[in-house]
């Protein structure tokens, strides 16, 4: 018989101290809770601003967290949150570099008491560098980068993407890369460290595949010109009957056979699409056959096939798409759309999706006890 019951999730006893802000960091601190780690935010009396959502609404960002005021001008405060970061195994912050060190909790601070803490900051602009200093947002790092000049059409200013490449993807998701590196190390040298998490790196860092695409001569410079941002007539967007889009990414040959046979042409009618100067003409035939359908229509035509061909969903018809529906990628609970936890193991269950608790800084210190 399979033993089913589900071990621990991979960071259960793990405790991260979280200093309250907003963007990648809490979000890194979601991924963690989520994989188990048992997470107390820290944040001052009120909130003010680094609260995006109103404090009497549920954020399944700060899911399964504990939540601590403190007032760290006063002394009696600030010593719990001392005990508190020495009994951690990671501190987390995502602030400007130097604000952790006026409120006396900077990593020089907190690494002497506690030489094991794994010391996990996050920026935009990184540490060091004449702009660490400065404020920024995501739109900015990926300016700065080349991303940003990268994306959109040929003759038309560069787009506002969400900001999911250079928050979340150049920056929670590193951040956690490296809190996790920083455990397993850990685990051999017995010390913890700081990581420097900055977004232009984490993007730099994505953007290596198409950096060398670049120095191979396979990428250029120029908007809508290259195989991924929108040149191709195969892999791009198109608009329907009715108003609404599809995506189509039929790169491989075994994949743009069935999508022109989808489409109702013929491969050997049309014109060569390994040469570019076809692609105007093959991209005004997409069009027009893709002009002849409702989405929904297509979607139907094209689905159980390898066409590479999807509808664009909403966020609100992204719910009850079928494959996120049977695996349960997004749910709704209390009427609020939310994303389950990721990825999934095969033995270890996933950390509580709890909603985010206040608690008193006394109580969770009787909690974390101190470590042997």
């Amino acid at each position: 018989m399979v033993n089913r019951v589900r071990a621990k999730p991979p960071l259960a006893g793990t405790r991260v101290v979280e200093f309250a802000g907003i963007g990648p960091a809490p979000l890194a601190c979601m991924l963690l809770s989520d994989l188990g780690a048992d997470v107390v935010r820290v944040r001052r009396p009120g909130g003010g601003e680094l609260d995006v959502i109103p404090p009497d609404q549920r954020d399944p960002v700060l899911r399964g967290r504990r939540i601590v005021e403190a007032d760290l001008a006063d002394p009696a405060a600030r010593a719990g949150v001392t005990l508190l970061i020495d009994r951690a195994d990671v501190l987390v912050e995502g602030f400007r570099p130097g604000a952790m060190e006026r409120l006396g909790f900077g990593p020089e601070d907190c690494l002497a008491r506690h030489p094991g803490l794994i010391y996990g900051r996050m920026t935009g602009w990184g540490q060091s560098g004449p702009d660490a200093r400065t404020a920024g947002h995501d739109i900015n790092y990926l300016a700065v980068t080349g991303a940003l000049h990268a994306i959109g059409r040929a003759d038309e200013r560069p787009p506002v993407p969400l900001n999911l490449i250079g928050d979340y993807g150049g920056g929670a998701t590193f951040l956690v890369t490296g809190i996790l590196a920083a455990m397993l190390e850990r685990g051999r040298s017995g010390r913890g460290q700081v990581i420097d998490a900055a977004m232009v790196d984490g993007v730099s860092a994505l953007l290596q595949p198409v950096l060398s695409w670049r120095s191979a001569g396979l990428w250029t410079d120029r908007r809508e010109s290259n195989l991924l941002d929108g040149a191709a007539p195969y892999y791009d967007t198109y608009t329907c009957a009715d108003g609404r889009f599809v995506a189509v990414g039929a790169i491989e040959n075994r994949f743009y056979a069935p999508l022109v046979e989808g489409l109702g042409l013929a491969v050997a009618e049309l014109p060569d699409r390994a040469d570019r100067a076809n692609w105007p003409t093959l991209r005004t035939l997409f069009e027009q056959a893709f002009r002849s359908r409702n989405r929904d229509e297509w979607t139907e035509i094209f689905n159980g096939t390898d066409a590479c061909v999807t509808p664009v969903l909403t966020f609100a018809e992204a719910a009850d798409h079928p494959q996120l529906k049977s695996r349960g990628s997004l749910y709704e609970r209390d009427g609020k759309l939310e994303a389950a936890p990721a990825p999934r193991f095969s033995r270890s269950a996933a950390g509580t999706d709890s909603t985010a608790a206040t608690a008193v800084l006394d109580d969770v210190l009787k909690t974390w006890p101190t470590r042997d």
